[in-house]
């Protein structure tokens, strides 16, 4: 064989379909206008801003927020909601986004991946008020509001799609990759890229290496499974911007043999498509209103918590609890041995439905060192059987259902038992839509209280309520009302 033969040919080939698939995405789908999609895009963003806020009481998160170098001065920086920070959008994005993934308590997508496409308002809401306030020294309008919506609307749609048939987590890989690839794509529109633009930001999304997910797994589970989201967005924004000043792309970044990201990272197969990306992920997204835990323990918690007043007086007379749930729950949840922080315990389903029968209640307090201490809940734990129920994980799976089901049963030691209790929708699930709207608006109101004063609750809570106010109002004076003196 002659050396030419030997070589690789360097004819710049065609970019993957999978990545002009989103970028003509982006510019050719016009999201229809339609009342509930967009309320539901505006609960997502109190949500996710309640988020945050709830985790602003918290050192171990407030300790990763600010410039990296105190004092740096930003011109036309974004500003971090419940702080007094002007950041560079790349450091706003981290900061935002890891505020809002900190808790484990904004919205959830669940498939053959799961994760948290509100993960990507980091990027959105950073790079929108940086833009916005540039646009306005230029001489120029900024953002809507109502922009910022499509581009929360299209997020969700691009991770949420990409997971439906696509497991990352099987080959070790964090679905943080997924809140990257989204971020990038909507932070390169937003800085108006064209669609080749799009296209080579994404080819240095999916060239990084990708986090591993031994942070959310035993026995390595750390705090950073709370800011991976907040460093996927935050790298979303430097590689669009990047992108944007002229740097270029590697057009066949997927599909390349032996050096691009199917055969080095994904065993060599394609990813899958279950449907054309539109606006299906928002219209169905999961909220996570009344936990603060792992989506899959959602229903769990729930069936623990109205359990509790049959079992809380009897905790020493009860001989084993089976727990019945899906395989996910099995592989990314159940844990035996000790929990050495709060980051090991909200990603463990025997500690949490501990919890609930114990207390009646889950908290994010709930996973702290002190409230650990309580012996009770390891000794409920030892006595728990996980079994998966396969209709459960058939279920889970079904796009016409999206179920996260758990059942439990506690059986004393005389021989008499609760009823098995089951329950396949927590409150969040699009069919649970209505009984979600209020509790979702109380834990903005309760959220908002933490930081600011009655009548400045009162005016933000007003605003968000109101859709036609807020879809018209510029995101740079939406997110000044977030500012603390």
């Amino acid at each position: 064989m002659s050396t030419q033969e030997q070589s690789d040919l360097n004819h710049r080939p065609k970019p993957d379909k999978e990545l002009m698939a989103i970028a003509d995405y982006l510019y050719d789908y016009e999201i229809p206008d339609d009342d509930e999609l967009y309320k539901t895009a505006r609960y997502c963003l109190m949500d996710s801003l309640a988020s945050a806020f709830l985790a602003c009481r918290f050192p171990a998160c407030k300790k990763h927020l600010g410039p990296l170098v105190s004092g740096t001065i930003v011109p036309n920086g974004a500003r971090v909601p419940g702080t007094n920070y002007i950041l560079d959008p790349v450091k706003a994005a981290f900061d935002i986004g890891t505020m809002i993934r900190w808790l484990d308590f904004n919205d959830t997508w669940l498939a053959e991946e799961w994760g948290h496409p509100s993960d990507n308002l980091g990027a959105i809401l950073a790079l929108g008020d940086f833009i916005s306030r540039k646009r306005i020294v230029e001489g120029d309008g900024p953002m809507q509001i109502k922009e910022l919506l499509n581009m929360m609307i299209k997020a969700h749609e691009i991770q949420g799609v990409m997971a439906l048939e696509n497991s990352f987590n099987k080959v070790g890989l964090d679905h943080v990759v997924l809140v990257k690839v989204a971020s990038t794509a909507v932070s390169s529109y937003m800085l108006k890229l064209d669609k080749e633009g799009i296209v080579d930001a994404l080819s240095h999304a999916w060239v990084d290496g990708q986090s591993l997910r031994t942070y959310r797994h035993a026995p390595n589970t750390t705090s950073r499974k709370s800011w991976a989201a907040g460093d996927a967005t935050s790298r979303a924004v430097r590689l669009a911007l990047m992108v944007a000043n002229g740097e270029p792309g590697m057009p066949s970044v997927l599909t390349t043999k032996s050096w691009g990201f199917y055969d080095v990272l994904f065993k060599s197969n394609s990813f899958r498509f279950q449907r054309d990306y539109q606006h299906y992920v928002m219209k169905n997204i999961l909220f996570k209103i009344s936990y603060p835990a792992e989506f899959h323990a959602q229903t769990a918690i729930e069936v623990a918590i109205k359990l509790h007043p049959q079992v809380y007086h009897r905790l020493e007379d009860i001989d084993h609890i089976d727990v019945y749930t899906q395989e996910s729950a099995i592989r990314i949840i159940s844990k035996q041995g000790p929990l050495h922080n709060p980051a090991d315990r909200d990603h463990c389903l025997q500690y949490m439905i501990a919890v609930g029968l114990i207390f009646g209640e889950l908290k994010a307090d709930s996973y702290e060192d002190d409230f650990a201490e309580d012996q009770r809940i390891d000794e409920l734990r030892r006595k728990m059987i996980v079994r998966e129920d396969k209709q459960f994980s058939e279920d889970y799976l079904n796009p016409e259902k999206r179920a996260i089901a758990n059942a439990i049963q506690v059986f004393f030691k005389d021989d008499s038992s609760t009823e098995k209790l089951r329950i396949d929708y927590p409150v969040g699930h699009l069919f649970r839509r209505d009984e979600a709207w209020p509790l979702l608006e109380r834990k903005f109101t309760d959220a908002l209280s933490l930081i600011y004063d009655q009548l400045k609750t009162h005016e933000i809570k007003t605003l968000c309520m109101d859709h036609k106010k807020l879809e018209s109002m510029a995101v740079n004076e939406f997110m000044d009302l977030f500012v603390l003196e």
